[in-house]
């Protein structure tokens, strides 16, 4: 961690939903003058589209476990280096994952591939991440130590599956049993290297659904906001019960199940975001200066 480089990770698995939280912090960035340096953890992953595929069926072949949850699939020393760089003197690498043809032409590489690695910019306050593995602690890596704020994104898993398919097919032009298979082959290191890292976050944000999603396989759509709740589990600098009863208050229909955990309407999600998260990029600012 680091006073005058803070790190901001948001971290949770393919299909939670980090973008929405990724969206709340662009605008409060803009609201407290804070200037962000954006990295995604898709840019850590070791194999680009096409040799991804070639390395799974060599696995498969070999009977050996391989998925973008794991190390065979990531490149965690350079993600933990660029952390330990920023940290230290706001500086690092990365490079860019070229998801569809509109980044194609932003970025200037085809669908499927890297960007060059390059400096981040100059000028930055702080670093954001949001991806896969910004809380990963194993025996060799640990990021955790290095973010000063980690905030997970875990709805419920059937949802989360539910958010994936829906995604993959729609956005990335998958088949539905082709994402099914996918949710299958990572399922070891789902449990092994994304699920623990909920044990390192600041804060967790879990959706809820309030319809039927017993069989994510079969749903078609993805319950609305208005069909869920969202929970709020404050693990770290857990704040005052007078801060929590104020967040009650400013939030219509939200009750406490516990004294760390609030549950608010599922339409409310981001401006929860916008209250929580605002106060705590306001302090890693303020300690900037120091």
């Amino acid at each position: 961690m680091s006073k005058k480089f803070p790190i901001i990770a948001v971290t949770g698995s393919s299909g939670a939903g980090t973008s929405t939280v990724k969206r709340a912090l662009e605008q409060i960035f803009l609201r407290v003058g804070a200037r962000a340096a954006f990295v995604e953890g898709d840019s850590f992953h070791r194999y680009d589209r096409l040799e991804m595929r070639r390395q799974l069926d060599l696995a498969q072949q070999e009977g050996r476990n391989l998925s973008h949850f794991g190390p065979e699939g990531n490149l965690f020393d350079r993600q933990l280096a660029l952390f330990r760089s920023w940290g230290r003197d706001g500086t690092g690498m990365r490079r860019r994952y070229v998801h569809d043809e509109t980044e194609a032409v932003l970025y200037g590489s085809d669908p499927g591939t890297f960007t060059d690695w390059e400096p981040l910019e100059e000028g930055a306050d702080l670093l954001f991440y949001e991806g896969l593995h910004g809380g990963l602690v194993t025996d060799e890596f640990d990021m955790a130590s290095e973010v000063d704020l980690l905030i997970g994104v875990a709805p419920t898993i059937n949802l989360e599956w539910i958010q994936k398919i829906a995604r993959d097919t729609a956005e990335r032009g998958y088949q539905p049993h082709d994402v099914m298979d996918t949710i299958h082959r990572r399922m070891y290191d789902y449990m092994h290297y994304i699920l623990p890292q909920f044990e390192h976050t600041h804060i967790n944000f879990q959706r809820i659904p309030l319809v039927d999603t017993s069989n994510p396989f079969m749903v078609r759509s993805i319950p609305t906001a208005d069909q869920s709740q969202v929970l709020i589990h404050f693990l770290k600098e857990q704040p005052s019960i007078e801060y929590k009863l104020q967040l009650k208050g400013l939030i219509e229909g939200s009750f406490l199940t516990g004294i760390n955990t609030l549950i608010i309407p599922g339409g409310k999600m981001t401006y929860a975001m916008e209250l929580i998260l605002a106060q705590r990029v306001f302090e890693l600012m303020a300690r900037r200066s120091e």
